[in-house]
């Protein structure tokens, strides 16, 4: 079989098909919004809403309105109540992001426990990408335009916001509304990316592209393209392989995604682990010895990064 048949093959499959559009869909939008969260600091931040989102979901069904609603809703309260918490007691955010996140959760599970359903609602927790209908493709599309949109509407004040919100303030701006504006989209993204890797799984999409990106370059608008190619190319190669292994696919998306970023922290030239020991070892190799008139000429290697690289 050759390597186009492997890749054609499941195309044939409409459940296929669905699976690679809302993944794509979902991996586009995380990935942007990953480069904002890596930069403000907010990993936390996005484990927490990724995981408050169970109890919505779970009651969304029994109510039988859309799990998207349900999601977003307790997505929001999970955001409302840490900034609550923070702003009205000693408890640091760390420390109100963990209080929230895991009490949301456990409502979650206890939900699931005791609400009797024909629907394995496990399938919430750990993905069931190669199970979206059309409705519920429609429903991931949806949101992931609503909230692209958003993030490339609003992408120089929240890029200003991330890297100085003095300077965001000082020219008008205001910090507290664009960090809401992040939040809300945060909250709609986990959303997103609920169906394609599960509860658990869904900071992964919302952290590792950002993170790999930020290891690849220093300029933002660079990162922006790098994250979700990266994150694309990682979680097609993640479905494609769920289908011929016939694994987890939300677990195999995210362990293409960790693998790409194990490479590139080893292997990067100027930031991966091996590459500086390279580039510091070709470096000694070429110092002239003691007592040579003759000093190593600057070359590229010698370009001093920018600080925080």
């Amino acid at each position: 079989m050759s390597p186009l048949d492997l890749i054609l093959e499941p195309l044939q499959y409409d459940f296929m098909v669905r699976a690679l559009v809302a993944t794509v869909a979902a991996a586009i939008v995380c990935a942007l919004l990953s480069c904002w969260l890596v930069l403000v600091g907010w990993s936390l931040m996005g484990d927490a809403v990724s995981h408050a989102v169970l109890p919505g979901v779970v009651l969304a069904y029994v109510l039988g309105a859309p799990f998207a609603l349900g999601a977003l809703l307790f997505g929001v309260l999970a955001v409302v109540l840490i900034g609550a918490i923070r702003g009205t007691s000693r408890v640091k955010e760390d420390a109100a992001i963990g209080i929230v996140f895991t009490t949301l959760f456990a409502l979650g599970l206890v939900l699931i426990s005791v609400t009797p359903s024909q629907t394995d609602l496990n399938h919430i927790i750990v993905g069931n990408i190669l199970g979206v209908g059309m409705g519920d493709l429609f429903q991931i599309c949806l949101l992931a335009a609503v909230a692209f949109v958003v993030l490339v509407l609003k992408r120089r004040d929240l890029t200003l916001y991330a890297f100085d919100p003095l300077h965001a303030q000082a020219i008008g701006l205001s910090p507290r509304f664009l960090g809401g504006v992040l939040l809300g989209v945060l909250a709609l993204t986990s959303v997103v990316a609920l169906q394609v890797v599960g509860v658990v799984l869904v900071v992964a999409m919302l952290i590792v592209p950002g993170a790999t990106a930020h290891l690849l370059t220093d300029r933002f608008g660079r990162m922006l393209l790098l994250a979700p190619s990266i994150s694309v190319s990682s979680s097609v190669l993640g479905i494609l392989l769920s289908f011929w292994l016939d694994a987890s696919s939300g677990g195999l998306i995210v362990l293409v995604q960790g693998g790409v970023f194990a490479l590139v922290y080893l292997l990067e030239p100027r930031r991966g682990l091996l590459g500086r020991g390279l580039t510091a070892r070709r470096r000694r190799k070429q110092r002239p010895r003691a007592g040579s008139p003759e000093r190593e000429a600057p070359g590229e290697d010698a370009a001093v990064l920018p600080r925080g690289s």
